[in-house]
């Protein structure tokens, strides 16, 4: 039995093992309530805990800086681990099972991930952050993309089970939600939101993460796992062609203005530079004081001081 946990570097995606899926058809003619022409909709299935969907960070990042006039992004969560219940055999019985696979996964995208939340403090579940991504998404969906951020910063680098309300609150706190409306939302309406979602995802034949859905007025493609910012690039020019892209701001160091944080392989992605050229340029700018280093067991986040 395959635990959607043990993502696939080689195809780049976490999959929902057969069982966990009702049956799913074909995408819908469209996947928005109605993409405007001079637009593209996409649609983002991911998950809190989805390691590939924080491996393709990088090309999200720079997709939103450089295409972000000509794109709407609408998250909805997938469900990738309803409970260890579930994965009872094959090998993969309990969270110990994945902590060396998050390690391994880390080194492939050169993203910092920590695989000992799952040896220290394990998540019996992805739907609570998942939920609580809901609850957010209430009240902004703007915030909720910055909640979501946080969270995958906890339980990436920072070892955190964000099942746990302590750390969902905290975050919800950090990006400037309503604490107690968040709260409500999550213990309330919130659930039916992530069922939603969850039937949404089987509507569209949705097997694993990150899957997105890209469409305008008259044409749809779709992203299915791990891909170099080249392909997302190719499908925004089918989808339109006169697509204008927006260089990033310059100089570089303005990138910390316009994100809180900032990983290697990030910054390398969005600035066009080898990861080791962009690791140089980051701890320069560490050791001027401009920006503060956080280190986890396989790389490092990069915080604006300001």
């Amino acid at each position: 039995m395959t635990n959607p946990l043990l993502c696939n570097p080689v195809s780049g995606v976490c999959e929902i093992p057969d069982h966990v899926l009702s049956a799913g058809n074909e995408p819908l003619a469209s996947v928005s309530d109605g993409t405007p022409v001079d637009q593209i909709h996409i649609t983002y299935f991911t998950d809190p805990i989805c390691s590939t969907c924080w491996g393709i960070e990088p090309q999200l990042r720079k997709l939103k800086l450089e295409y972000g006039r000509s794109l709407t992004i609408d998250y909805r969560m997938g469900g990738l681990l309803p409970s260890w219940d579930v994965y009872n055999s094959g090998g993969i019985s309990k969270p110990a099972d994945v902590a060396h696979h998050w390690d391994e996964v880390s080194q492939h995208y050169q993203m910092p991930i920590d695989g000992d939340v799952w040896l220290e403090d394990p998540l019996p579940s992805s739907y609570p952050p998942s939920v609580a991504f809901v609850a957010a998404r209430y009240q902004s969906p703007e915030k909720a993309i910055l909640f979501l951020r946080l969270i995958r910063e906890m339980v990436f680098l920072h070892k955190k089970n964000i099942t746990r309300w302590e750390h969902l609150a905290q975050a919800a706190s950090w990006v400037g939600l309503d604490v107690e409306r968040f709260r409500f939302d999550y213990e309330h309406s919130a659930i039916a939101g992530f069922e939603d979602d969850l039937a949404f995802a089987k509507r569209l034949g949705v097997r694993g993460f990150p899957t997105l859905f890209l469409e305008t007025a008259t044409r749809q493609t779709k992203i299915y796992g791990f891909k170099p910012y080249s392909l997302f690039e190719e499908e925004l020019h089918f989808l339109k062609p006169d697509i204008q892209k927006t260089a990033f701001m310059s100089p570089a160091m303005e990138l910390f203005h316009k994100f809180r944080s900032l990983t290697t392989q990030e910054f390398a992605v969005i600035t066009g530079q080898n990861f080791a050229s962009a690791e140089k340029i980051l701890s320069d700018w560490e050791k001027a004081g401009s920006i503060e280093r956080v280190s986890s067991k396989n790389g490092f986040l990069w915080l604006s001081v300001n």
